[in-house]
Formats: C-alpha cells, sequence, structure tokens
C-alpha cells in the first residue's frame, strides 16, 4: 500500500519545484531594448560638422561695427514674463524652427532653405546675402537643441543638453555616470534618424577601431542604449522569479497545513 503523502512530503516536492523553477531564467529577448538585426557600421570619413535637420531650433545673431546697420537681421529680444504680465528674468534671443521643409523664414532674406547645411555652410550663406546690404557682417549660429539620450545599464540614464554642440560616444557615456559592471561594452547600440530613416549603428567599445565608426561622434537627438549582460539578465529573471514564487509557496504551505490538520 503506498505511503500516505504527509506535510514532510509535500513541502519536499514545493521545495523542489520552487529551486527548479527559480533557476529557469528568462532571455535576453524578454528584457533587452531594442532588439532586432545588428547593422553594419562601414567605415566612411567622419563628418565633424554638424548638418542641420527639421526641426531644429537654431539661433541666429548678426552684428557689425554699425549696429544699427543688422537691426533689421536680428529677431527681437523677448523678455520673460511672469503670470501678471511683467516682464521677469533674463531676456530671451528669439530662435528660428526649422520647418519640414528644411526652410526657415529669415528677415529681409524670406525664406531661405538651412537643413542639409552645416553651422559654416549657413554662416557663409548669410554673410554673402546680408553683405549686400551691411558692410562687414558678423554672424554667429548656434543648434540650441542639441542633446543626446543614453539608456540602459548607465549609472544615470537620461537626457543631455550638450552647449558646445559636438560629443563622443566616450564622453556622452560619461555623462550619464559610465556604464555599470553588467553593461555591454561590445555591443553598444546608437539610434540616429538620418534622410527620412531610423539607423541603428552597433559599436564595440573593446577594440580600437571605434574611433573609426560613423557614430563615434553624436549627432543631435542620438540615443544611446546600453544593453545588459547575460548575467544581469538572468539576475533580474531570478530576482522576479523569487518574489512569486515565495509567495506562493508560502500560500500553498498554509493551505496544506490546514487541509492536513
Amino acid at each position: 500500500m503506498p505511503e500516505k503523502l504527509t506535510m514532510h512530503h509535500l513541502t519536499k516536492l514545493l521545495s523542489l519545484f520552487f529551486i527548479i523553477t527559480i533557476f529557469s531564467c528568462k532571455s535576453s529577448k524578454d528584457i533587452a531594448y531594442f532588439q532586432g538585426d545588428e547593422s553594419i557600421t562601414s567605415s566612411i570619413p567622419i563628418q565633424y560638422d554638424l548638418k542641420i535637420a527639421p526641426d531644429d531650433i537654431l539661433s541666429i545673431t548678426v552684428s557689425a561695427l554699425n549696429l544699427e546697420s543688422v537691426t533689421p537681421f536680428n529677431l527681437p529680444i523677448a523678455a520673460q514674463s511672469s503670470i501678471d504680465g511683467r516682464a521677469t528674468g533674463q531676456p530671451m534671443l528669439q530662435t528660428y524652427l526649422v520647418n519640414s521643409d528644411g526652410t526657415i523664414n529669415y528677415p529681409i532674406l524670406g525664406r531661405i532653405e538651412v537643413a542639409g547645411k552645416t553651422r559654416r555652410e549657413l554662416v557663409d550663406m548669410l554673410t554673402e546675402k546680408i553683405s549686400i546690404y551691411v558692410k562687414e557682417p558678423i554672424i554667429t549660429v548656434r543648434i540650441m537643441n542639441f542633446k543626446v539620450t543614453v539608456l540602459g545599464d548607465v549609472q544615470r540614464p537620461g537626457s543631455f543638453v550638450i552647449q558646445n554642440e559636438r560629443i563622443s560616444l566616450p564622453e556622452a557615456l560619461g555623462l550619464a555616470g559610465d556604464m555599470t559592471i553588467q553593461g555591454k561594452r561590445d555591443n553598444v547600440k546608437v539610434i540616429r534618424e538620418e534622410d527620412g530613416f531610423r539607423k541603428e549603428y552597433v559599436i564595440d567599445l573593446t577594440q580600437k577601431d571605434v574611433f573609426a565608426s560613423p557614430a563615434y561622434f553624436l549627432k543631435q537627438n542620438d540615443i544611446v542604449y546600453v544593453e545588459p549582460n547575460k548575467a544581469k539578465i538572468r539576475s533580474a529573471s531570478v530576482s522576479t522569479a523569487t518574489t512569486f514564487w515565495l509567495s506562493l509557496t508560502s500560500t500553498l504551505i498554509t493551505l496544506i497545513a490546514v487541509i492536513t490538520r
């Protein structure tokens, strides 16, 4: 006659089931971001000068020896206003939003195409056009919305505004506090929108050829993602499973204890 199933036997079976379950870890497909086929990074010359793109916000100022002569070519300076309408704080220089067709509406000159140009090229074009009206104009162009986003296994993920409009991938990771020990240094992804398409570059920071990558220097609105390594993924899986199965096991043992009394 088979031995009667006792509380001791049930507890041993549940414990064995619990141990097997917590070591059944999830795959990386359940955890990692931005999965898909890896893009091949081609060895093309690195362009240090950024290209102006639609939705960029530009600050353009014109100066000259005769300040009155350049007034028509500068947008007015707006004061920050409080709720009651009084001007407060520091004045703000108005900016130009690049339209979806790549143009801005510039004083006196009208609609001009700026997308696809570097800052230097835009400065040269505006200098040529404004020189018709102003003697020896000095023109300054800045991209005001230059930011990059760093996500994944870094100390401080987030979006960062870049003042000097030039930043490398290691510098961006430095702003985010560097990768954690669980971050995969041979599989850092840079997602970039370029010419109407979303491109993904996969960077191996353990190799020196990273310096030749077109994604080594970041562009405005780039997203950097650091994928966790397998140990981090297993740890996350076990941690989640442990909480669930500990709770379930405790409940089952309590029910069995009540039933077998």
